[in-house]
This record gives structure tokens, C-alpha cells and sequence, in this order.
């Protein structure tokens, strides 16, 4: 099968030729692109019948309605979230789509615990000095994480990774999920509570959810004042879980501590691309930037050796499964 990845990056093409290396021979051809897959660049895809893509192309029902037009029949997506995507027209449009469920838990989980050290030991704002030949110790006195309660919004993979890190500090573990509890997290001595309780008494709140229609601004205005003055907010999950606006707001006033992020919720037009040189025209990102207690990484909590090959492997099984027409158990399909 002749395949098209978008938003190529150097480390995607290592990854996947690494893994179609190891496999020795395989039924699939790769061209890359570094463009962004959306509606004004489809005609990219023209030759192929599939595409991989990631989690910031613009997989819109126009876009799916424009590859599907120049023969793509696979959509094979490099990333755990579906939400870029719109199932029904791909579904529509006879294009199958099929994600990676899970790659990089502890990658992520561990990362998520760089941000907390970071924002919690104001290691961004040290670092900063330092480059600048400034060694005084003055504004960067930060806190202790052991003993103190830290609130897990979400325990799938990932959220129960990082809360199993958590409990290693030494941190007292709170969690919250609808979909239930881990038994073994609760044998660990993480507390499940109703998401309302969790934030009244969680120091440190830490987002592991996904993007639905049900956790979208998940953390607003209200959700806001129900939390602790002075806590502190991480979130390695999904941008849009966060109302931006709100943040700002509870920033400002100084309800909120911290804030430390790897997603946001306008990275498709900032995120992975060099824009060093560009006049960032995205005032609620500048604002973010401007406060001394905000730390902002640029999506990168998957980036590791470890996860980018597991991401290559299980995205070559797909393929392979779509193509035989055999049961893909990854597939993404229409809600019912």
C-alpha cells in the first residue's frame, strides 16, 4: 500500500524506518510530508491510498471528503486521539480510520511528573536566569510535594501510570474517573472521589482525559473555584479541557498557583512548526507566556525512543490489518 504521512517530523522517519527495518520486508510504501494535512492541502495525498496522520491534521469532513475523492480508502492515525477526526464522514466517505490506544503511558506519565517538578521548584524560571549570568536565589522558592494531596483526573493508562509515580513521592492520591475504579490503585492507597471533592481538596491537580463533548472545559470558571487557592494545575491530557480564558482569569486573581501545560487548546496553529521567526498572533497564548508561575511545553510528553517506536509498530499493524481486510482491533468507528 502506497502511504502518505503528514506532518512528518524527522523522529517519525526514523522511528518507522527503524520498524520497517526490523520487519525486514513489508507491503507498504512511504512518502513524507512535513505539510499539515486540511482541506487546502489535500491534493498532497493524490497517488496514495492511505494516509497517516497525527493528532494536529485537520481530518474535518471536508478534508476526509477531498482524500477520499484521490483514492485514500485508510486513514491510519499515529496518535491515541480520535478527536480530530470526523468518524461519520470518514465513515461516509468509505475511508476506515484506526488509531494507537496505547503507546507511551509511562513516557507520558513521566513526563507529567517533569512538569510538576518543574512548576513546583520553578525550574523554567531558574533556568532562564541562569542563561542570563543572574544566579540570585530571590522569587524561586517553591514546595515540597511530599505529604501533599494531588488530585488525578482520569485513570485509563496513563492517568493510572502517573498516579502510581505519584504514590511513589510520597503524595497522598486522589482520583476521579466516570468510567470507575482501578482495583489495584485503591489496594495502593489512591482515594476515588465525585470530581467536585476531588478539587476542594487536591494541592496539585494533574488531567488525564480525554476529549469528548463531556470533558470539554472540563476545568472552568466553576470548576476553578471549587479548587484550593494556591494550587497548582497540570495538564498533559488534551488542550481542550481547559477553558484558556478562565485560566487566565484564575491566574490573575492568584486562585491559581500554577500552571503547567503540554497541550493547549490553540496548539494546531503553533505546535510543532518553528515559529522563532513569526509574529504569534494568538493573544491568550501571550498572556499564558506572561506569567512567572505558567510553564508551556510544546506536546511533547509522547517523545521518547520507547514510545515513538511502539507508535510505529502498532501503526504498521494496522495498516497491514486494513489492507488484508482483517479485523483491525483499533479500529475508530461512528457512535452508534
Amino acid at each position: 500500500m502506497r502511504v502518505l504521512m503528514t506532518s512528518a517530523r524527522s523522529y517519525d522517519r526514523a522511528s518507522f524506518a527503524s520498524q520497517l527495518g526490523e520487519r525486514q520486508s513489508s507491503p507498504h510504501t512511504f512518502t513524507y510530508s512535513s505539510a499539515r494535512l486540511e482541506a487546502s492541502t489535500a491534493g498532497i495525498v493524490a497517488g496514495h491510498e492511505a494516509v497517516c496522520a497525527f493528532v494536529n491534521d485537520d481530518l474535518s469532513a471536508l478534508t476526509l471528503e477531498r482524500i477520499a475523492a484521490q483514492g485514500v480508502r485508510f486513514l491510519a492515525l499515529r496518535c491515541a486521539g480520535s478527536n480530530q477526526v470526523d468518524i461519520e464522514a470518514a465513515s461516509r466517505w468509505g475511508v476506515s480510520v484506526a488509531r494507537v490506544p496505547a503507546y507511551g503511558a509511562d513516557s507520558v506519565a513521566e513526563f507529567t511528573l517533569a512538569l510538576l517538578f518543574g512548576l513546583a521548584r520553578r525550574v523554567h524560571r531558574s533556568h532562564s536566569r541562569i542563561r542570563e549570568n543572574n544566579f540570585d536565589l530571590s522569587g524561586l522558592v517553591g514546595i515540597q510535594l511530599r505529604g501533599r494531596s494531588v488530585g488525578v483526573v482520569g485513570t485509563g493508562l496513563i492517568g493510572a501510570a502517573t498516579a502510581r509515580l505519584l504514590l511513589g513521592l510520597g503524595m497522598k492520591v486522589l482520583a476521579s474517573d466516570p468510567v470507575g475504579q482501578v482495583p489495584d490503585l485503591v489496594a495502593a492507597g489512591v482515594t476515588y472521589l465525585e470530581l467536585p471533592e476531588l478539587l476542594q481538596q487536591s494541592e496539585v491537580v494533574s488531567l488525564h482525559c480525554p476529549l469528548l463533548p463531556s470533558t470539554h472545559h472540563l476545568i472552568n470558571e466553576e470548576s476553578l473555584a471549587l479548587m484550593k487557592a494556591g494550587a497548582l494545575l497540570i495538564n498533559s491530557s488534551r488542550g481542550g479541557l481547559i477553558d484558556t480564558p478562565a485560566v487566565i482569569r484564575a491566574l490573575r486573581s492568584r486562585h491559581l498557583g500554577g500552571l503547567a501545560i503540554d497541550v493547549y487548546e490553540g496548539e494546531k496553529a503553533l505546535f510543532f512548526a518553528d515559529h522563532s521567526e513569526d509574529i504569534i498572533g494568538d493573544d491568550l497564548f501571550h498572556q499564558l507566556k506572561s506569567f512567572p508561575n505558567v510553564l508551556i511545553t510544546g506536546h511533547q510528553a509522547f517523545l521518547t525512543h520507547e514510545a515513538l517506536a511502539a507508535i510505529a509498530a502498532t501503526t504498521l499493524d494496522n495498516l497491514d490489518a486494513m489492507e488484508a481486510g482483517l479485523a483491525c482491533p483499533n479500529l475508530v468507528l461512528p457512535r452508534p
